[in-house]
């Protein structure tokens, strides 16, 4: 790559729940002292992650940094408990999460017999569509914006499921949001989806197709989940929490190991360059061990802890560049 070129890079969001405000941070810190030698190509996200890839893309193509950052800090204050029903409920949400996780037995309800199923998915709609003109997107699509990538699962096929550009509408974003046991599938073109967590968590393989020159040379994962842990789980807490990290990583290390195998074929003349590109693979991690409960945690100081660290991380990975 010559000096005059950029350097393009898509990134990634893990998703994981309330976690994902720390994927806010990150995107924040990222956008707001962005190199202006790097070209974002493409972003993609799964669950909480996807609200972090709309909001930042959709400030991006329809102002600049400074709108994307307005839209994730609008996004995670609707999002947080902040009124005293709210409260409450939440505390209750994370308690009985947490009772759970500990192997009390409780009552078990499908999210087609409880009421809070249709009110949390009208809240999540009603969240994002104050923020965003959904009905704008596809003009918002042309050569010059990045790829727009939300990632779900569908229930009928049994296989992964993208919405891609144009085609995330709002039933897609509550998909790719879907947990089994909070909410009711979503349907769309006749097929009902689950959270993408079961699937792709983020999406990378449609960030790496499309034309070589537009593919990115440096993949950002914004990950949310730890991928390592020194000591055995031998608790009933930390053997949901760790079967809960594995369960996001699994499908994101199939595909980043896609990437690398992609790259080794590449050193080795088995794949012509002018057909394919290498992608360094770069991780920004949570690192923090948190109770699988929280994930479900949307009491404001929890979510601005979880922004504050994203933030951080981002000013690491700026400065170890």
């Amino acid at each position: 790559m010559s000096e005059n070129e950029s350097t393009n890079v898509a990134i990634a969001c893990q998703g994981g729940g309330s976690h994902t405000a720390f994927t806010a941070g990150v995107l924040k810190g990222l956008l707001r002292e962005w190199n202006n030698d790097h070209e974002l190509v493409g972003i993609s996200g799964t669950s909480g992650g996807a609200f972090n890839a709309l909001a930042a893309w959709y400030g991006l193509v329809t102002a600049d940094a400074d709108r994307s950052i307005e839209l994730l800090d609008a996004f995670w204050s609707d999002i947080a408990a902040d009124t005293a029903t709210d409260k409450i409920t939440n505390d209750w949400v994370v308690g009985m999460f947490r009772l759970e996780s500990n192997g009390f037995p409780l009552p078990q309800l499908s999210p087609y017999q409880t009421p809070g199923s249709d009110l949390g998915k009208e809240r999540i709609r009603e969240i994002l569509e104050r923020h965003i003109d959904f009905d704008e997107i596809p003009d918002l699509c042309d050569r010059d914006a990045p790829d727009l990538v939300i990632g779900t699962v569908n229930i009928n096929a049994g296989k992964f499921e993208t919405f891609n550009d144009e085609n995330v509408t709002p039933q897609a974003v509550l998909a790719s949001a879907a947990v089994p046991n909070f909410f009711e599938a979503v349907e769309i073109n006749d097929h009902f989806h689950w959270d993408g967590l079961f699937s792709q968590n983020p999406p990378i393989h449609d960030l790496m197709t499309g034309d070589v020159a537009n593919k990115p040379d440096e993949l950002w994962v914004i990950q949310i989940n730890p991928q390592k842990r020194q000591s055995e789980p031998t608790s009933l807490d930390e053997i949901a929490d760790r079967r809960n990290e594995l369960s996001g990583n699994i499908s994101l290390n199939q595909e980043l190991r896609a990437v690398e195998r992609v790259n080794e074929w590449i050193d080795e003349g088995h794949l012509p360059e002018h057909s394919f590109k290498k992608t360094e693979i770069h991780r920004i991690q949570l690192e923090h061990e948190y109770h699988c409960s929280t994930k479900v945690d949307r009491s404001p100081s929890f979510l601005q802890e979880l922004i504050d660290l994203g933030e951080q991380r981002a000013a690491e990975f700026r400065s170890s560049r």
